[in-house]
């Protein structure tokens, strides 16, 4: 490591986390190299904390995501499953069997054409087969990006996340379950059983463990583990065996796990409905017990059956439809409250924040942010504070309902992207304050004053940052209030929160489940539960949200 907290090792599985994941790793590559200042420029956040280097066969040094991704059969279109990075003509072409051969070639994808406009300004491949990367900032990700105006929307040809990946990945990221579809009626990873299954197999499990153990030997100090995880489908399994994995071999690590269910869902398809409920609870409770902790992302208002409107951001206007769009704003979420363990400077482990959230078994926390944090020109962050009001302001995106009214035992509270001349009162002296954060001499003490203020019996851990997050194509373009001309990075202001508002979530989820005749959903059980798996998983839910019973001190 060359500085900052331990190494964090990503596991990203199932198609919306694709979908995220890729929002994730391009605004991490966007960036690397990218201070707007001499003093961002030193970095308040350390890369290696989720990149490592490496070397391809041809000498050239890399940087890739130390990640593992897991997805099924169709969902690469043009991207290949080695990844482009490490290819090699010479390789390609040697064949060590010399008897007759059969060929057995697959469609081939076109490059999405946005992205490829996006990345022609990076490098070639040249008519040797080798790739020929331009000159790079420090070393380390692509040159910045010179686009000036709104860029094309990418929107309406994304079908797929690697549709809109624009980094590299390393040969050993991408693990594609085969006996699973994509796309199509049939074969579909539906159920948590499936899931469940899939590393069962030995096939799937060892080519999992290489990879863990590949990346996890080469760490100077390995902090843990982060699963961005799909909730709603079979993958709720897969992720579940695989934090029992992680939690087998690399106990006393930190082990956070990101549930992902898509924004939006369909009154018209019942199956599919019932299906989610019941991998959404089985995951939240198999990923509890062998995680440090499970945060829901969900721009959806709900995680039961009864559907509720998708969330709505003040400053945002975008499709709750479209993977594209939703997946975009809970990345940025996830870029800023992960922040604490990426630090360079007095980095917050991931155990340490766990330990901070989740005392007396409250092993489940929710998430919210306001994207993007409005300090108009001329504003001090006193003034924008003071303006936001509220206990709650944050727009909840757990999908656990309204947190107006229900109680926060503990908080970590990340605000980025505010310039210090910003950061305190600018009023001429003598001036009557407007309210006691205008009396505060730097900004770590306005945001740790507004945090008591709304809240004072709280547990709060805060962090102000000076670096922004960044929004550059092919981010969607979804910031129509602030400028015409495009958006390349926002200040953001985000919390995790163990809220008493799960106590009716997951109590809901449990009396929902109570209520379903499990004899018309039989091909659920059929894929891998049994009916006492069932039973205990009303108990665990019971328990669960017990843990989150308001005991008073509510928010306003």
């Amino acid at each position: 490591m060359a500085g900052g907290a331990g190494e964090v090792l990503t596991l990203q599985l199932g198609h919306f986390a694709g979908f995220v994941g890729a929002h994730w790793w391009n605004q991490q590559d966007a960036a690397l190299g990218r201070g707007t200042s001499a003093k961002e420029s030193l970095g308040e956040l350390c890369p290696d904390v989720l990149y490592r280097t490496g070397q391809t066969l041809h000498g050239q040094e890399t940087y890739t995501p130390r990640l593992i991704l897991m997805d099924l059969k169709g969902s690469l279109n043009s991207l290949k499953e080695e990844g482009g990075l490490y290819w090699d003509k010479q390789l390609d072409a040697a064949v060590a069997w010399h008897g007759k051969l059969t060929t057995h070639k697959e469609e081939v994808y076109p490059q999405n054409p946005h992205l490829q406009d996006l990345l022609s300004a990076e490098g070639v491949r040249s008519s040797d087969g080798f790739w020929r990367v331009k000159s790079i900032p420090n070393g380390k990700g692509p040159p910045p990006v010179t686009t000036a105006a709104i860029p094309k929307p990418l929107e309406s040809s994304v079908r797929v996340w690697s549709d809109f990946l624009r980094v590299h990945l390393h040969p050993r990221s991408i693990c594609m379950i085969q006996k699973y579809n994509h796309d199509g009626e049939t074969g579909r990873l539906e159920a948590f059983g499936q899931g469940e299954s899939v590393l069962k197999e030995p096939r799937y499990l060892e080519e999992l463990e290489d990879r863990l153990h590949f990346y996890v030997e080469e760490c100077d100090y390995l902090q843990g583990f982060q699963i961005l995880c799909d909730l709603h489908d079979g993958f709720s399994g897969v992720g579940a065996k695989a934090a029992e994995l992680l939690q087998d071999e690399y106990s006393g690590r930190g082990i956070i796990t990101w549930g992902l269910i898509p924004g939006s869902c369909s009154l018209g398809e019942p199956q599919k409905n019932i299906y989610r409920l019941l991998n959404t609870a089985f995951g939240l409770v198999h990923l509890t017990a062998y995680s440090s902790f499970v945060c829901p992302l969900s721009l959806g208002g709900s995680l039961g059956l009864r559907p509720q409107p998708p969330v709505n951001f003040p400053h945002l206007h975008y499709d709750a439809t479209l993977p594209f769009h939703c997946s975009a704003i809970l990345a940025t979420a996830l870029d800023t409250v992960t922040v604490p363990y990426r630090l360079r400077s007095s980095p917050v482990s991931m155990v340490h924040l766990a330990n901070m959230l989740t005392f007396s078994g409250k092993k489940v926390v929710t998430a919210g942010a306001v994207i993007p944090f409005p300090l108009v020109p001329g504003q001090s962050l006193p003034d924008a504070l003071v303006q936001l009001g509220g206990a709650t302001p944050w727009t909840p995106l757990s999908a656990c309902g309204n947190p107006s009214g229900t109680r926060c035992f503990a908080q970590s509270v990340v605000l980025r992207g505010i310039d210090r001349a910003c950061h305190t009162s600018q009023l001429t002296p003598g001036t009557p304050l407007p309210s006691p954060l205008h009396a505060c001499t730097t900004g770590e003490e306005v945001l740790a004053q507004y945090l008591h203020q709304q809240q004072p019996r709280v547990t709060s851990s805060s962090h102000l940052l000076l670096t922004p997050c960044r929004v550059a194509p092919p981010y969607p373009y979804l910031f129509s209030s602030l400028s015409q001309q495009a958006v390349h990075s926002i200040p953001v202001f985000g919390a995790l929160c163990s809220s008493s508002s799960l106590h009716q979530t997951l109590g809901g989820l449990a009396t929902e489940l109570t209520k379903l005749d499990l004899r018309r959903w039989a091909s659920f059980l059929d894929a891998g539960v049994e009916q006492d798996e069932m039973e205990e998983l009303l108990q665990e839910l019971h328990s669960l949200a017990q843990c989150y019973q308001d005991g008073g001190g509510l928010m306003d």
